[in-house]
């Protein structure tokens, strides 16, 4: 059942209620459960209620009317013995004009008019098979520690330039250091409360000249188990190993102005810096030019739960709820599950500052304290936590965001030590650190994975992130390379976005293991020609996607909220376990997803060459090659023919996409052979032949220079004379329709758009149909983010069943009555007709009568989405293709 079929069903349940005795019942159904279900719970041999009128069907739903206090009734339902037993999802009690209800599993409630149920049918969703998200968000971090360390780092630059210059990594690792003094004498992981601040303002000199030898002292006693001779100003401060301070770098000379601004940094309050963008926001620290976008390339808790849930933690979490529900063994289950925890590996290939492995750790803290609560409730034991930052990978080629990353996982694993000593009363001590992330500063598309993330058989491995996106044209010559590097042997791959290194690098690291993967991506690897570009190297190693989320928009939570489009695909190898599928925020399981990142069919539509519905020729219209000089406006045709009448046979309208959707009016030279003569004793036709002779004769092509022998005429003829289907190469994302049209037989359709020759209105009715739209949507290429619509990937792949003679004839009715209503508004272009929110409404009321005569073609009962339209279409093109195979053989 789909999304929207419930959100029909229930608001049809409202608008007229059954009887009451009959109402669980229609609810139920609505959200469809089979009348199979409904027959033998109205029986009473599946409900499993004992009072009458109440209805308790097991796993699913415990139903209670009544005429009292509805939370008073509900908390009874909570603790009645039959529901416990048989542990319904859902708690509902009415008394048909409110409602309230409970969600059990994720403790959400509903409190609502039974009128207003149709505002809130997602409540209920799970009966439908579609799972809510329930994803956790955080406040957003102050960026104001990131500003002082900027104007710090400039205070340094600017006194040190050549240093700066030639020690990038030494100053990387100083600030890392600085970040961490700060941190830890503000949350307790040094004894003393501003033991730093206190002694730089105390014990160093004003204009900071003996600062540089303030830090090399500091950093190795941070560095040494020996406390002996330590000035008693810094006795307090506690050996940190870990290697944090293990190795000896350079560190610059101060100014007077830096001594102050690192005093001012040490005055913020650090314990309120979330690690969580901690990394994210200083990686501007260092690049001026990134000062305005500070914190915009954090990404919101949000957004990465969207990833670390499908991928593991769902897993991890049901794996804790299942042996808390065992009578016996729970405790042994219990630590099975601690174990899996100290020797997962979270592994993040493009890794940043390391939000995505902080969030992760976190998590898996979070539920080790859970299971450490559970067994002291039921054995008294309470175990120390067995997950180290050791446990997590990354690769991240900015070296300081790939110091920072380090820095911050060990923030957090202070800051989840709190956390723990909070609510289970004891934590790992703070220091000694353990040894630290295993971060390797590289190129991902360079490295061996396996170098930074060793694999062994059984070893359960999560590979994670967010890589860079950066579409063909926006990638650098070393971008480039690396891509050479990657798909060396692979043709096509120019055409790939640069995140396609990760999915095939991935898909080559999972290949025959569990280890499961799942980045976030720009839609255009999931649309058009790179889905056949990138996607059959990556499955035919044995792999699936395991889980997708369809496209939504990826913001921060940091200041300026940047956002992209973007959509998130999981890899894992070939499984019998069901594929999730998430829609607006509703998760589905379902039995395959496709890279287009829908259900149906496992198919890949690559490009074709005819089309495989048997539909008429398509291809691109005439190409002049002709330096301009066989084009003319309105203006040049209309002075030629004042001064040549009979040159107005010589000429045709002149039509591309651009003037066919903005109503532009071009004209032609279109001679004939049999013309020429004529054309050669019309002077100015004449010095245009020439001048087009000319051009083709100096071009270095040497096809062109070939043409100059027939310079009156187009270097490409694809023009028929007869009537024409015209189709724009590219076509705004806005529009509900590709804005397809009919065009006469003395109307030349442009190499820069698609033309149908000798086309009827059914060809027509079916490319300007939601049904047509919809397949665009899934398979076409972008230019930007607008349509560019193929003629293989687009047209000839299309699916049409076979047309009898009375379908083709409704069709047509409804193509004239689109026609029709184009030509009640001849004031208006094609732009304005098909802005969807300027489109007339006689217009939109035709393409949706025509949209249901499309949508009849393919099957009866109507279809209630494009996601179901899009799911039969992979079905009928992927037996479309079967049946052609088998015709080979």
């Amino acid at each position: 059942m789909h999304y929207f079929e419930v959100a029909d069903n229930i608001t049809s349940l409202v608008r007229k209620l059954p009887e009451q005795s009959e109402f669980i019942y229609a609810f139920l159904e609505a959200y469809g459960t089979p009348q199979a279900n409904v027959t033998r719970l109205k029986s009473g041999t599946m409900n499993l209620a004992k009072l009458e009128g109440d209805l308790l069907f097991k796993k699913k739903l415990y139903f209670k009317p009544t005429e009292g206090d509805l939370f008073a009734t509900l908390d009874t339902l909570k603790s009645d013995k039959a529901m416990l037993s048989n542990d319904p999802r859902f708690l509902l009690v009415t008394d048909f004009q409110h409602l309230v209800a409970l969600d059990r599993k994720t403790d959400d409630t509903l409190d609502c008019k039974l009128a207003d149920l149709p505002s809130h049918f997602d409540f209920f969703l799970p009966l439908a098979g579609m799972e809510k998200t329930k994803l956790s968000n955080e406040n957003p971090a102050d960026i104001k520690a990131a500003e002082r360390m900027a104007k710090l780092f400039d205070a340094i630059r600017s006194h040190n330039p050549e240093f700066v210059e030639a020690n990038s990594h030494a100053m990387n690792v100083f600030l890392a250091r600085l970040l961490f003094c700060f941190y830890a004498e503000d949350t307790g992981i040094f004894p003393e409360e501003n033991a730093i601040s206190n002694a730089i303002a105390s014990h160093t000199a004003a204009d900071g000249s003996d600062l540089h030898d303030f830090f090399v002292r500091l950093f190795d006693i941070l560095d040494r188990k020996s406390r002996a001779g330590l000035p008693q100003h810094l006795q307090s401060l506690p050996y940190v190993n870990g290697g944090l301070f293990r190795e000896h770098f350079p560190i610059p000379e101060f100014s007077m102005k830096a001594r102050r601004m690192m005093l001012e940094a040490g005055e913020l309050s650090w314990a309120d810096i979330n690690p969580d963008i901690f990394g994210s926001m200083f990686q501007a620290v260092i690049d001026p030019e990134e000062r305005h976008n500070l914190g915009q390339h954090y990404t919101s808790v949000t957004n990465i739960m969207k990833v670390i849930e499908p991928l593991f933690l769902n897993d991890f979490r049901e794996a804790f709820e299942k042996a808390c529900s065992l009578r016996r063994g729970q405790s042994q289950a219990l630590h099975r599950l601690l174990e899996r925890i100290a020797k997962v590996k979270i592994f993040d290939p493009a890794c940043g500052s390391g939000n995505f492995l902080i969030i992760a750790y976190k998590e898996l803290r979070r539920l080790e304290m859970d299971i450490f609560q559970e067994l002291q409730r039921t054995t008294g034991e309470l175990p120390l936590s067995g997950l180290q930052v050791s446990q997590f990978y990354g690769i991240e080629i900015a070296d300081f965001a790939a110091e920072t990353a380090v820095l911050a996982l060990w923030l957090t694993e202070h800051q989840m030590n709190l956390e723990s000593k909070r609510v289970c009363g004891q934590a790992p001590d703070n220091l000694p650190l353990r040894d630290g992330a295993n971060i390797k500063c590289a190129n991902a598309c360079r490295i061996d994975w396996e170098s930074v993330c060793p694999k062994e058989d059984g070893d359960e491995i999560y590979i994670l992130g967010n890589p860079p996106y950066l579409g063909a044209s926006m990638q650098t010559a070393l971008h480039k390379s690396d891509m050479a590097y990657v798909f060396t042997g692979i043709k096509g791959y120019k055409n790939l976005d640069f995140i396609a290194c990760w999915f095939f690098k991935a898909g080559k690291f999972i290949t025959n293991s569990n280890i499961k993967a799942a980045f976030v991506t720009t839609n255009s690897i999931c649309q058009g020609e790179q889905v056949a570009l990138l996607w059959p190297h990556v499955l035919k190693r044995g792999l699936e996607i395991g889980f997708a989320h369809q496209s939504f928009k990826w913001t921060n939570n940091a200041k300026g909220n940047a956002g992209v489009t973007c959509a998130i695909v999981g890899l894992r190898v070939k499984s019998n376990e069901a594929a999730i599928l998430y829609r607006g925020g509703l998760a589905s399981h379902v039995k395959v997803i496709n890279p287009y990142l829908s259900t149906g069919a496992d198919v890949i539509v690559f490009k074709r060459s005819r089309s495989i519905s048997n539909l008429p020729p398509i291809s691109y219209g005439s190409k002049p090659v002709d330096g301009g000089n066989l084009i003319l406006s309105v203006e040049e045709r209309r002075s030629l023919i004042e001064e040549y009448p009979s040159a107005a046979s010589l000429l045709k309208k002149y039509i591309g996409s651009v003037e066919f959707i903005r109503g532009s009016v071009r004209y032609c030279l279109w001679i004939e052979n049999q013309d020429l003569q004529q054309a050669l004793e019309t002077k100015p036709v004449f010095n245009r032949i020439n001048q087009v002779r000319e051009m083709r004769l100096a071009s270095q092509k040497a096809t062109t220079r070939e043409d100059a022998e027939r310079a009156h005429a187009f270097s490409e003829i694809r023009y028929q004379k007869s009537e024409s289907v015209i189709i724009p190469e590219v076509s705004s994302e806005r529009r509900e329709y590709v804005p397809s049209g009919f065009l006469d037989k003395d109307t030349v359709i442009s190499n820069l758009a698609y033309a149908i020759y000798d086309a009827d209105p059914t060809i027509f009715g079916l490319l300007t149909s939601r049904m047509h739209m919809t397949w665009v949507r899934a398979v076409a290429g972008r230019l930007k983010t607008d349509y560019r619509y193929s003629a293989g990937l687009c047209y000839n792949t299309f699916p049409v069943p076979n047309l009898s003679a009375t379908q083709k004839q409704e069709l047509t009715t409804q193509v004239m009555q689109v026609l029709q209503e184009r030509e009640n508004h001849p004031e208006k272009t094609m732009a304005q007709l098909y802005d969807p929110d300027k489109m007339p409404a006689g217009l939109r009321a035709a393409h949706q009568a025509l949209d249901l005569t499309v949508d009849r073609l393919y099957q009866k009962a109507p279809f209630t989405s494009d996601e179901e339209r899009l799911e039969h279409l992979f079905k009928r093109y992927e037996a479309m293709i079967a049946k052609e195979q088998e015709g080979k053989k």
